[in-house]
């Protein structure tokens, strides 16, 4: 049987990235150069001869966008797509809204440290008084899940992969063994998720991934999904590790 390949890709960088902001399940939307990114990952997979069969991508405009732009790159834009919110960012609770070099200098390096990059500590909860609460909780677009009863107030890595996973094993992994060639368009840590799975990383080896932003990534899979190819980036090796670095500078006070 021939190989599998499946293609995944972090979304261009957001308005909330540009400023240096703690996302999440925040709404916002992608930037100019995100914008731009976004574009260049679609130009990177024509170059590179890429269709696909279906996308799967979360219920943030941010990845929808990036999505989107890819897709009309590649002169795919009808292409069936899955939104679902178990490939969301990582909830960061009371941290969203903050500036992360501002919340590094007012905790210290090493605890925003311990917040973004340990795997299985959470941020502080995210309490209705918070300004952002409403505007996540009661978004129309979660009407359909997750349920009250398990819509997060955080999420550390550990919690993401949790939810993220189920998604991956019952409607991605049937996809991909009829052989269809699939397309992820999602946020740094539901990939993070996914890599860790696929690679069988340890917490500490995932914690350390920088995924940059805007830059396709794919696996070649044998038939029982494990890597022939792992986590090959469809990019200028130098341009690839410059964006990792600059995403894993974000969380120190300047």
């Amino acid at each position: 049987m021939a190989p599998y390949k499946i293609v995944m890709v972090r979304h261009g960088e957001s308005e909330w990235n540009e400023k240096n902001l703690f996302c999440g399940w925040y709404d916002a939307n992608l930037s100019e150069k995100g914008k731009q990114e976004a574009v260049s990952a679609g130009k990177a997979l024509k170059d590179a001869g890429y269709q696909f069969d279906i996308a799967y991508t979360s219920v943030l405009t941010r990845a929808q966008e990036t999505l989107k732009a890819i897709l009309n790159e590649i002169g795919q834009s009808n292409l069936e797509t899955v939104k679902t919110w178990r490939l969301n960012e990582r909830h960061y609770g009371g941290l969203t809204g903050l500036n992360k070099a501002e919340t590094a200098a007012k905790y210290g390096d090493e605890q925003v440290a311990i917040w973004r990059r340990s795997f299985d500590v959470p941020p502080p909860p995210m309490e209705p008084d918070h300004p952002y609460y409403d505007t996540i909780v009661k978004d129309a677009r979660y009407a359909n899940g997750p349920a009250p009863d398990e819509f997060p107030k955080f999420e550390s890595l550990k919690l993401t992969i949790e939810r993220t996973l189920p998604f991956w094993n019952d409607t991605i992994v049937p996809q991909i063994k009829a052989g269809k060639k699939i397309l992820i368009a999602a946020h740094g840590n539901s990939l993070r998720g996914i890599v860790k799975h696929l690679d069988e990383m340890s917490d500490e080896q995932i914690m350390k991934l920088n995924l940059p932003t805007g830059i396709p990534f794919y696996y070649t899979l044998d038939e029982n999904l494990k890597p022939i190819e792992s986590l090959q980036f469809l990019g200028d090796p130098e341009t690839v590790k410059k964006a990792m670095e600059a995403v894993a500078a974000q969380g120190k006070a300047k």
